[in-house]
Formats: C-alpha cells, sequence, structure tokens
C-alpha cells in the first residue's frame, strides 16, 4: 500500500503552479506507478472526441489506443463518471484486455476544474483483488487536487 500522505505531497510539490494537462498527467502516472508493486500498468485515456478515450501519458508495456465509452471498465468509468474498482476482470462484462497479465483494475474519472470529464486514470495490476476503497478515495483525492486548474 502506499503511503498516500507522501504520494500526495510529492505529487503537489511536483505539480505545483502547472496547468498544462498532459504535463500533470505525466508526472502523476509516473509518481503513483511507482508507488506500489501492485501497479503493473498505470495511465490515463483521454477524452478526445464525444465518448472516446485515448491513450494519453502512462507507465508499464503498450496500451489500447482507444476506447469507446461503451467498451470495458475505462469506458464504464467514463460513461457513468463513477470509480471502478474491479477485483476480477474476467468477472467483468465487455472488459477489454489490453494486456493478458491483467487480473484486477482500477479506474478513475478525472475531472478539471469546471468538472468537465477529461481523462480516467486507469491502473492495472497482475494480482486478483489487487485495489481497495483506500486506494480508490486517496488516489480520487489527488487527482481532484491536481486537475483542478486545468
Amino acid at each position: 500500500m502506499p503511503d498516500y500522505t507522501h504520494l500526495t505531497k510529492t505529487i503537489a510539490a511536483l505539480t505545483a503552479g502547472e496547468d498544462d494537462a498532459i504535463a500533470l498527467m505525466a508526472t502523476v502516472a509516473c509518481e503513483v506507478h511507482h508507488s506500489d508493486d501492485r501497479f503493473d500498468w498505470t495511465g490515463f485515456y483521454r477524452v478526445t472526441a464525444p465518448e472516446m478515450l485515448k491513450i494519453g501519458p502512462y507507465q508499464g508495456g503498450h496500451g489500447c489506443l482507444q476506447i469507446p465509452f461503451s467498451r470495458g471498465v475505462c469506458g464504464a468509468a467514463a460513461r457513468m463518471g463513477e470509480v471502478q474498482l474491479v477485483r476480477d476482470v474476467d468477472a467483468f462484462p465487455g472488459h477489454i484486455a489490453c494486456a493478458s497479465s491483467t487480473r484486477s483494475e482500477l479506474v478513475l474519472p478525472v475531472r478539471n476544474g469546471a468538472g468537465d470529464l477529461i481523462a480516467v486514470f486507469d491502473i492495472d495490476s497482475d494480482q486478483p483483488d489487487a485495489f481497495t476503497t483506500e486506494d480508490a478515495d486517496s488516489l480520487s483525492q489527488i487527482l481532484a487536487d491536481v486537475f483542478q486548474a486545468t
């Protein structure tokens, strides 16, 4: 489990004064990815067109290039605007296997200061049931703090 107090302070220090969403995404993806061994793939899918996500900054192996809002865990997070904590991806209807090693997934909506959905933040793990509500709550707060200026 990451030390979320330390991670929050580190990300805040690194992103202070920055308002470029891509720079912020790259920094958050890097810091979160390296904060815990459970996190195999950590990155953003950006809203680039109506009902469409495209890959953004990430850490780990390749990701899917495009994900429609109608498909997968990332699409569900974007479509519903709600955190998706999936303990077993094989049990999630319509899961998109960008990497065959993924066993569980946490996807969080990312909103700008105006409240518009600009991306989803996707974390994959090769461990089943790898994520907790503490992960979801802490990471949601980090994202809210970081992207409020964009």
